[in-house]
């Protein structure tokens, strides 16, 4: 423990200089190379963070925050300047089971949190694929993952929020209610008051928002429009987030879970688009959730996963059993309760032998423990993937694009035609329920790592043409920056740097992410 004794109010918070102390915070799973910063802070409490914060504001030194790393858009390496690392800000404060709510800190660990509230038999669907992030870089991220398919994704879990500003303010943000926000409808203008009661005033973004599920592009700007969904998937450019409130939901009885193989991608793609189909018409006639155990009996995916037939491949090398002659597969899970089960099971299987699937040597289970040896098969896959780049010293080119739903088909196709002809290693894998795969190239050398690059940015071309987005889920971070600027242009950049001059003037917050430092003037 060091002092550092050049705040103006002295605190105990742990402060590091020196390279080796630091080097672990000047990367992400990005692994984007440049990193360099000052001073690394790891606060304990809110006070001291507001301390750091206000004192490097009126410096103008840079801050970024740092979380557990695990994103992959470049958006926790610093280019100088603090760091301020949440990881000791790990504290589940409160779990209420009658309200159905909790409130936690910043670094606590997203499967801890769930392991938690599963033990009070309670539910949090958000379920990113990296289960050891943090869970304040859920909310900064606005990340989602399978089940966002049926759940949407963290924003819709967000009740409240404490931030602290880049002056050292506090503001603590509550999501409005419905009859509240709705008049909100036309709104141009909203603003967020400080403890001190400053009011800060934010003029709202006017860029239209592209019609997918799943859209992390941006700040948020949809009406009606809450104060809190501007600081949700805002990449740490707003403000450094101390406490989180979360909604919650019962625990699920039990769940019915598939993997299945298909020898006909047609059939594949048919046996997706009816499943959504009827997903949707059961969630419109009954809700996204019931108050209690779940008594539906129709189906009612609350995830839809996709493997091609490379990605098959991949995973084959750590599930042998898995068939090497399918086309591609699909992981769909359902809850159900003892009193559905049988009910479900024979609707499911009715759709699957509708769409040919090879129900022979598909898996299906009811059981926890086999359930997670099935997510162990679809996180098989980003593993082998690792593994398999790692040989060759290169990095894999992974998209997140999403389009809607009637330009799906064509982007797939697009996907597939575009990478057969490159002569890349590749596979596409990911949640096809929301119209949004990510297809990683796996270049072999620095020559196929070009062509990879030049692949990505047309298929970023072809997805904005489709009215979809550059990040469906990754968020845009340093790395994304030109795509953004493809997808938005100079004018609605320009918009969002407003709304950050006018949380954040001296522009000292996630210095980097989303926009160039241009933008701030």
């Amino acid at each position: 423990m060091r002092i550092h004794r050049n705040l103006s109010i002295i605190c105990t918070v742990q402060v590091k200089s020196q390279t080796d102390d630091i080097q672990n915070y000047l990367t992400d799973a990005s692994n984007m190379p440049g990193g360099h910063a000052d001073k690394l802070f790891v606060p304990e409490t809110a006070d001291e963070i507001v301390e750091i914060l206000r004192e490097a504001n009126a410096a103008k030194i840079p801050v970024t925050v740092s979380g557990a790393r695990t994103g992959t858009v470049g958006g926790a390496i610093p280019f100088g300047g603090f760091v301020v690392s949440l990881e000791r800000l790990n504290k589940i404060l409160k779990i209420d089971k009658d309200a159905m709510r909790a409130t936690v800190e910043p670094g606590v660990i997203l499967r801890d949190f769930q392991q938690a509230v599963e033990a009070e038999g309670l539910f949090y669907p958000p379920d990113p694929t990296e289960w050891s992030c943090q869970i304040g870089g859920t909310v900064a991220t606005n990340a989602s993952g399978a089940r966002s398919f049926k759940y949407g994704a963290t924003r819709e879990f967000v009740t409240a929020l404490k931030v602290v500003l880049a002056d050292g303010e506090v503001t603590e943000l509550r999501r409005e209610s419905e009859c509240e926000r709705v008049t909100k409808d036309q709104a141009s203008d909203i603003s967020v008051t400080t403890s001190s009661g400053r009011e800060i005033p934010i003029k709202v973004p006017s860029y239209l928002r592209p019609n997918v599920r799943k859209n992390v592009s941006g700040y948020f700007n949809s009406l009606p429009l809450d104060p809190i969904d501007l600081f949700i998937g805002s990449e740490g450019t707003l403000g450094v987030i101390t406490e989180i409130e979360f909604k919650l939901l019962p625990k699920p009885e039990s769940f019915f879970s598939g993997i299945v193989f298909f020898g006909d991608a047609a059939d594949l793609l048919a046996f997706v688009n009816e499943t959504r189909r009827l997903s949707f018409e059961t969630r419109n006639r009954i809700g996204v959730s019931s108050s209690g155990p779940d008594i539906r009996t129709d189906i009612d995916a609350s995830l839809i996963e996709y493997f091609d037939q490379n990605a098959l491949g991949f995973i084959s090398e750590k599930f042998p059993e898995t068939p090497d002659d399918a086309a591609g597969a699909i992981f769909f899970e359902q809850e159900t309760a003892a009193a559905t089960e049988d009910a479900l099971f024979e609707k499911w299987n009715e759709l699957l032998e509708k769409y040919n699937a090879d129900l022979e040597r598909s898996w299906f289970t009811t059981s926890e423990q086999d359930r997670e040896k099935m997510r162990a098969f679809r996180h098989a896959l980003p593993v082998t993937v690792n593994e398999r780049i790692a040989r060759h010293r290169q990095r894999k080119v992974g998209t997140d694009m999403a389009v809607p739903d009637e330009n799906f088909p064509s982007f797939l196709r697009y996907y597939k035609e575009t990478l057969d002809a490159s002569g890349l290693d590749y596979v596409i894998f990911g949640h096809i329920g929301d119209c949004h795969l990510h297809a990683n190239m796996l270049p072999k050398d620095d020559a196929e790592a070009e062509k990879a690059r030049h692949i990505y940015g047309r298929c970023v071309a072809q997805a904005i043409m489709l009215g979809g987005t550059v990040s469906a889920e990754h968020g845009i971070g340093k790395l994304k920056r030109k795509y953004l600027h493809a997808m938005m242009g100079e004018r609605y950049l320009n918009e969002m740097a407003e709304v950050k001059r006018s949380i954040d003037p001296n522009g000292i917050l996630g210095r980097g992410n989303m926009f160039e430092e241009k933008y701030l003037g």
